[in-house]
């Protein structure tokens, strides 16, 4: 196979990944007319039609997602590769790719990269934060962080945070206005600040339990976020009541800036979980990693 064929199926791929030829060029680091003319000339070549381009999007033919489906997993097979590759070297390198929710990312992640990349200059790590339930194989991200109850099971999962509570929280100028609430059933009398799912573009229930009842409320306010320091930010303000990480609270509840409210019927879950696809070659660096942020609590 030619270098210009194999330049080619990588511009193919990325197009057909991405969906658009405006994010592929971006990340292939080409313009999107140079682009374009690649994939004209490897349709050319072939004889067949592999993209159906519209104003708006740009999505594989028949014959596109056969050689997606064929020659994708082929070059993630030689990317890994040569990531594994970093074993010979004095020090692990590499790229890591991770997806996580913010609060994760800041209460998990942060801490243990601050610690660890110092030391190792070599190694590169992406964050991208999202609280979409988010494909890794299909997105081609090495890991992402999860609960442990939302972890698929054919995934390898790594345990990397204690168990965790949510904390339903308001202001005392907010509980001046309203009563405070005695049962999750009440809060459809309150103004919530509610959080934005972007997987299916709905509004999180708010999940509850107590002596092994466990029950679902879906909360209606003036403010809806997709991130948890707004929701945190409005609820301060006395704004609503706000469905949090405990952790995230600690400080405000105990300098008195919010007040917690049904903390009975705010359960222990499983905490946050690294995982990854069991079909991923370990790199020296991702090992490296998955060490570092695994929880010996």
């Amino acid at each position: 196979m030619t270098r210009q064929s194999i330049n080619d199926l990588i511009a193919f791929l990325a197009v057909a990944r991405e969906r658009s030829f405006t994010k592929a060029a971006a990340k292939l680091g080409v313009s999107q007319s140079a682009l374009s003319h690649t994939i004209r000339g490897l349709e050319t070549r072939l004889g067949l039609r592999l993209l159906t381009r519209t104003t708006r999007s740009v999505s594989p033919t028949e014959a596109g997602e056969r050689l997606l489906g064929s020659i994708g997993p082929r070059f993630d097979e030689i990317e890994s590769e040569l990531a594994a590759l970093s074993e010979f070297r004095e020090k692990p390198a590499g790229t890591i790719r991770i997806t996580a929710g913010e609060h994760a990312a800041d209460a998990i992640l942060w801490p243990a990269l601050e610690k660890l990349l110092p030391d190792y200059p070599d190694i590169n790590v992406e964050i991208i934060v999202d609280y979409g339930l988010t494909d890794i194989v299909a997105e081609r991200y090495d890991a992402g962080v999860r609960l442990g109850e939302q972890v698929a099971k054919d995934m390898i999962a790594v345990r990397i945070g204690p168990d965790m509570r949510m904390a339903v929280v308001g202001a005392p100028v907010y509980f001046e206005r309203r009563p405070k609430p005695q049962t999750p059933a009440e809060l459809t009398d309150h103004n919530c600040i509610n959080l934005r799912l972007p997987t299916y573009g709905g509004v999180y229930a708010w999940e509850f339990e107590k002596e092994g009842r466990e029950v679902k409320v879906r909360v209606e306010g003036q403010l809806v976020f997709n991130n948890a320091q707004l929701r945190l930010n409005a609820a301060l303000s006395g704004l609503g009541l706000a469905f949090v990480p405990e952790a995230l609270v600690r400080q405000p509840l105990s300098d008195g800036r919010l007040v917690r409210v049904l903390e009975d019927w705010c359960a222990p879950f499983p905490g946050y979980h690294l995982y990854y696809t069991s079909r991923r070659q370990t790199s020296p660096a991702f090992a490296l990693l998955v060490n570092a942020l695994r929880y010996r609590g």
